[in-house]
């Protein structure tokens, strides 16, 4: 069985999210194209938005650090580290409030 630290690969992730242009990074820790099931790990800097987009399937969005801003359809939902939310199935966008890294789950199974 393989094990990962979620908090090692977090403070990974938002270090290189502070030295890239763009202001984020991210790396799947579980997944791909070939699974029903992917698991992405991804770290923004404060003011960086992941622009509207749709998801592949349902989803889950867990916190581990900082504070999120998730917008759908006019709502939007705040998260803070160790808040967990649903991902609504329209298009959305996400924003970080402050350095974040959340934990993306999707499952793709139609």
């Amino acid at each position: 069985m393989q094990t990962t630290s979620l908090t090692r690969l977090a403070d990974q992730q938002i270090e290189a999210a502070r030295s890239a242009g763009s202001g984020r990074s991210a790396v799947t820790v579980y997944g791909g194209h070939e699974h029903d099931l992917r698991q992405t790990l991804i770290a923004l800097t404060a003011g960086t938005v992941l622009g509207e987009h749709e998801s592949p399937g349902e989803a889950t969005l867990q916190v581990l650090m900082g504070h999120v801003l998730l917008r759908a359809e006019g709502e939007e939902w705040e998260a803070v580290a160790g808040e967990h939310m649903v991902i609504p199935p329209q298009r959305h966008d996400l924003a970080a409030v402050s350095d974040s890294v959340v934990f993306l789950t999707v499952a793709t199974r139609a």
